[in-house]
């Protein structure tokens, strides 16, 4: 019996576990999935420091139309030690500078005149504490800072960075092997003739697995027999991920799911109630997930989006793998079977406070310009058959 979309996500999402922890340089560590928590080492910023170029004063010295003698100068980079600004007078600070002893606001350059090469007027008065930056304000020594799961931007390298880490421990990628199967196949490059077409799935679920976080292991092509699937299937059972693309529909010819299990690998589900991706498998052996996708390409791609690309994310240990749902208003009419879950290919466009959804073309799953179109999958739920202009549902981006 079929799976629902719900519960097929939810049982190979229980079925993957991250991968082993590996200690990687901050230099490679963008993308990848933070493995333990981080603690700040030290107070950020680790001390009080001025957010201007400017001068450093006392607010009682600093009224409007003070001149005040600058007798000191502290640079970004010198430490301030021993500087402090006495009654009646102003130290020359730069953006990132330590504040010096004494000071309680900065007065920034432009509230400032120059009227002598060591005196200054105050032409804007500051309150207390203006344009310093207090000591611990951003981050504070010992507190953490990322959590595990955490999927690093480069924000978060800039800020691993200032807590003097050069390195992180991160999970593994997955290595995911790709086998395509069809006697139709050629490989790109070749100029099929007729009967023939050309194997696209591969390298589009090469680049798939690639903006997933994975390591992609092309295998090429199985014919549709026992021994070359053998031999494919077999050496895709060495990665940590197995994904395949055709041959398990109901055919006399489509005998991947029977050489899998022949393999060792045992099927969890067979079947979702999905459109596109109906004949969806997916088995496990020796606890490395299995994926049949369906051979079309716009399915076969679907299907990775919906399915694998979780699976790869848990992999790494995203504590959040799934992409972030939004409602979006839908544009037009959309009318489907009953019974399986509908993926609409949307264009996603923000109309003042609300998010449009828009179909990008003809929803068949032979049309790939459709596909080419859509920044967004409206997730249209299996019980219902016709959902009208205006109404909100489920999307997320691709």
């Amino acid at each position: 019996m079929p799976r629902s979309f719900e519960s097929a996500r939810e049982l190979i999402l229980d079925n993957v576990r991250p991968l082993p922890v590996e200690q990687v340089s901050l230099a490679e560590a963008v993308g990848r999935i933070l493995a333990e928590p981080v603690c700040a080492p030290w107070d950020l910023p680790m001390w009080d420091n001025s957010a201007m170029d400017g001068f450093a004063v006392r607010c009682a010295d600093a009224v409007a139309g003070a001149e005040l003698p600058v007798v000191a100068t502290i640079a970004a980079g010198a430490s301030g030690v021993g500087v402090e600004v006495r009654p009646g007078t102003a130290v020359r600070i730069l953006t990132g500078a330590p504040t010096p002893a004494g000071c309680d606001a900065v007065v920034p350059y432009e509230a400032t005149e120059m009227v002598a090469p060591e005196r200054v007027r105050i032409l804007e008065p500051p309150q207390v504490g203006d344009h310093i930056r207090l000591r611990g304000e951003d981050i504070r020594a010992d507190s953490e800072v990322l959590h595990a799961g955490t999927c690093l931007r480069p924000a978060e390298i800039n800020l691993l960075a200032s807590l003097g880490l050069t390195g992180v421990r991160v999970h593994r990628r997955p290595r995911v092997a790709i086998v395509s199967t069809g006697d139709e196949l050629v490989e790109p490059g070749t100029v099929p003739g007729p009967g023939q077409i050309v194997n696209s799935n591969g390298l589009a679920l090469a680049a798939a697995v690639q903006q997933a976080g994975g390591e992609p292991l092309l295998l090429g092509i199985a014919a549709d027999d026992r021994d070359s699937l053998r031999r494919r299937l077999a050496e895709g059972l060495e990665a940590d991920v197995l994904i395949s693309s055709a041959g398990v529909s109901a055919g006399d010819r489509d005998l991947v799911r029977v050489v899998l299990e022949e393999l060792g690998v045992r099927q969890l589900f067979w079947k979702i109630d999905v459109k596109p991706g109906r004949p969806t498998a997916f088995g496990l052996r020796d606890g490395k997930p299995v994926f049949s996708l369906p051979g079309n390409p716009v399915s076969a791609l679907l299907t990775f989006e919906e399915f694998v690309r979780p699976a790869l994310r848990r992999m790494q240990g995203d504590a959040q793998p799934m992409r972030p749902m939004r409602h979006a208003t839908l544009a037009g009419p959309v009318v489907k079977k009953p019974g399986r879950t509908l993926l609409l290919r949307v264009v996603l466009r923000q109309e003042g406070d609300r998010l449009l959804a828009e179909s990008s073309g003809d929803q068949n799953t032979g049309i790939t310009s459709t596909l080419l179109r859509a920044n967004g999958i409206a997730i249209l739920p299996a019980e219902r058959g016709a959902f009208e202009a205006g109404e909100q549902v489920p999307v997320h981006e691709i």
